[in-house]
């Protein structure tokens, strides 16, 4: 406890991370004041309905990630979600079309450009979004007995005021990273996420204490939860270390090289990308039983809804495999490592240099990611057997998947931020032993 308070003394006393963080803690305020600012012409006290469709299944992730925004019908419904997507689209068109791949070659030009065309593609995305939203929103208003608002400008002003929203919500990621602590767009993601902690875990213990197991049951579950954060954190953070050695080169007087350096290969080198693929494969099922009427489809379909489900987990779990194979291969190139170690004179011993080199990476690669795509695709279904095992459906959201893989990685990448700070002002870091490592050092939220 003495070494915390310490921490805290000189966390406050570094004027400039004071500072941020101060306008982290600001920021984050007036996105939560937002999330409860409901749309203009809905009742509030009619919304039961909506919170009760995100209660489960594929909605109650938008809500999780909205900070409940999205049960709230609130300015900020659509969240930051639209803008992950156009980033991960725009990063896709940088692997597989050659204008975007000249783009991201022309430094920081290119990237201005490919920041703007994010931002249009957002705008896009929420221009579709929001119109679904609020068809949806009149759907479950309807079946609550509700009013809602109708006609044409209604729809035409609420899509505009949700494009503004999260517009807004991302211009505060922008922020928070410029002025604050920094990864703002995940620390947004963050807070979403985080804001539900605390009623789900007052829910699961009411429920604990009223259906049964009392309180030793209930200290189980939070143990087990710590046991599988501890799991994810190594994921996160666990590489193989290639060695490579430099040959010694004598300029003059000077010798350079001769040293010995290592490439960290990441266990889990695509982050949480192939969940956020499967599960917006997994929309799939979702949108044909919604548009289809043929019976067979339905039923064949509906197997593929209840998140909970034998089917709907076994799928998803290969389909988190085969993501991060596929994920992992098109961001690492093993060949333009070799390639980039062999113009600098580095070679990793006993292998020769070029192709067998590449050869060698790409092996190392596929033998490591097997075992972390495994054990992503089982953090990934942890939730549903946590449901499974009784556990209240808000509360076992926090045992497993993109939640629990976002929120390890930016705590992780914001404690990396602070002791990069404190160790620059020479004072002791977080830990006794040892460094966080954040983003940099293999975590990555998103």
């Amino acid at each position: 406890m003495k070494k915390l308070i310490e921490t805290i003394k000189n966390i406050w006393k570094i004027e400039d991370l004071r500072s941020r963080l101060l306008t982290t803690f600001l920021f984050v305020l007036i996105y939560r004041f937002g999330s409860y600012i409901v749309l203009p012409g809905i009742d509030p006290t009619a919304l039961s309905a909506l919170k009760s469709q995100t209660s489960g299944g594929l909605l109650a992730l938008l809500d999780m990630f909205s900070g409940g925004a999205f049960a709230n019908a609130s300015v900020f419904a659509l969240g930051i979600m639209p803008y992950i997507s156009a980033s991960i689209v725009i990063q896709l068109l940088t692997i597989a079309v050659p204008y975007f791949q000249k783009m991201q070659r022309e430094g920081e030009s290119g990237r201005r450009k490919m920041n703007q065309l994010t931002r249009y593609l957002t705008v896009a995305i929420l221009l579709l979004q929001g119109p679904s939203y609020l068809i949806n929103l009149s759907v479950q208003l309807g079946h609550a007995g509700a009013a809602f608002p109708s006609g044409f400008w209604f729809t035409v002003s609420s899509t505009i005021i949700l494009c503004g929203g999260s517009m807004f919500v991302m211009w505060l990621g922008e922020r928070i990273t410029d002025k604050g602590i920094g990864n703002g767009i995940s620390f947004i993601i963050l807070v979403g996420i985080i804001a539900r902690f605390p009623g789900a875990i007052i829910k699961e213990f009411a429920s604990r204490l009223n259906a049964g197991g009392g309180l030793v049951m209930f200290i189980g579950e939070l143990i087990f939860l710590l046991i599988v954060i501890a799991a994810s954190i190594l994921l996160v953070q666990g590489t193989r270390k290639i060695p490579v050695q430099y040959a010694k080169r004598v300029v003059g007087n000077k010798q350079y090289g001769g040293v010995r350096q290592y490439i960290p290969l990441k266990i889990n080198a695509a982050g949480v990308m192939p969940i956020i693929f499967a599960q917006a494969i997994m929309f799939i099922p979702l949108t044909l039983v919604s548009y289809s009427k043929s019976e067979s489809i339905k039923g064949f379909m509906g197997a593929f809804l209840d998140n909970n489900g034998f089917w709907y987990n076994l799928v998803f779990g290969l389909l988190i495999v085969v993501f991060t194979y596929f994920y992992t291969a098109i961001t690492i190139n093993p060949t333009q490592m070799a390639e980039e170690m062999k113009r600098n004179n580095g070679f990793i011993p006993g292998i020769k240099p070029g192709k067998r080199t590449a050869e060698y990476l790409d092996l190392i690669m596929s033998r490591i990611t097997l075992p972390g795509s495994i054990f992503l695709a089982i953090v990934a279904i942890l939730p549903a057997f946590a449901k499974v095992a009784g556990i209240d459906q808000a509360f076992a959201a926090f045992f497993g998947g993109t939640s629990l893989l976002i929120l390890v990685g930016v705590v992780l990448d914001t404690l990396q931020q602070i002791e990069s700070h404190l160790l620059m002002r020479h004072y002791d870091g977080l830990l006794k032993s040892g460094r966080i490592k954040g983003r940099t050092g293999g975590a990555s939220a998103y």
